[in-house]
């Protein structure tokens, strides 16, 4: 599976950044900008145009669902599809996040193996919502 999707990730833990891009870009063939926190995120979306904007959920300075909101409020209708990253996956954590808008959610630890085919799918999925 070879696309050339655009995303941007936000993870403020380095060696979760580094596996997270390498399959995302090796394995997925994805184009991959990092940012360490939520208010990054916000000031690289517009030079970077994502395709699909990944937040993980605990973030210094600028968490995920903050930096949802404030892209929400941003982009409205422009907004890509965003897709939280967190360990912190219990079903009504899940609800919430997808009760604020999120396109999905992704539990971590995840698989280096199969990221890019979930990043995908969660593509895929937002595009016929």
């Amino acid at each position: 599976m070879k696309t050339s999707l655009t995303i941007l990730y936000a993870e403020d833990d380095q060696d979760i950044q580094m596996i997270a891009s390498m399959a995302l870009s090796d394995i997925g063939g994805f184009k991959v900008h990092l940012c360490n926190n939520g208010a990054e995120a916000l000031e690289q979306v517009p030079s970077v145009q994502p395709d699909l904007i990944l937040l993980d959920v605990m973030m210094p300075q600028m968490d995920g669902p903050s930096a949802l909101v404030a892209l929400q409020q941003s982009l409205g209708d422009e907004l890509p599809p965003v897709v939280f990253i967190t360990a912190k996956a219990s079903s009504q954590e899940i609800t919430r996040l997808m009760s604020m808008g999120a396109s999905d959610v992704i539990t971590k630890p995840f698989d280096p193996m199969t990221l890019a085919d979930d990043v995908m799918n969660c593509w895929r999925q937002a595009q016929h919502d």
